[in-house]
């Protein structure tokens, strides 16, 4: 199964690093955004199977975008560890996180897959 992503990022260097890296490994990236505005838009239109949303957008919260994301799975990525944002976590509609260094497809089909909140992939 194909799996159609869009990476919510600041960061124009991460957007079109784990763009080649999740599209070499079999994802389809449809669409990337670096602000809250341009990511509510390109879930709407490209209605994904996950948005990864970073937990840090400039000025902005991504937890408070996941929040606005109900269409779509959201998996929180960051250069922070998982214990440095986990009582956010705990409280976001996220099905899980991803440090940036793990981000692969492989980690983002458990994600997808496992029961919420079930444990680390």
């Amino acid at each position: 199964m194909t799996i159609r992503c869009v990476i919510v990022d600041d960061s124009e260097r991460f957007r079109v690093g784990a763009r080649r890296l999740l599209t070499a490994q079999g994802i389809t990236v449809v669409a990337d955004a670096a602000n809250s505005q341009q990511a509510l838009r390109a879930v709407r239109e490209q209605t994904p199977d996950v948005v990864l949303v970073d937990v840090g957008l400039g000025d902005e919260s991504g937890f408070d975008l996941a929040a606005l994301i109900d269409t779509s799975p959201v998996i929180m990525v960051s250069a922070f560890s998982a214990e440095e944002v986990a009582d956010l976590l705990a409280e976001s509609r996220a099905i899980g996180f991803l440090p940036k260094e793990h981000l692969s497809a492989a980690a983002i089909r458990c994600l997808l897959t496992r029961l919420p909140r079930s444990g680390a992939c």
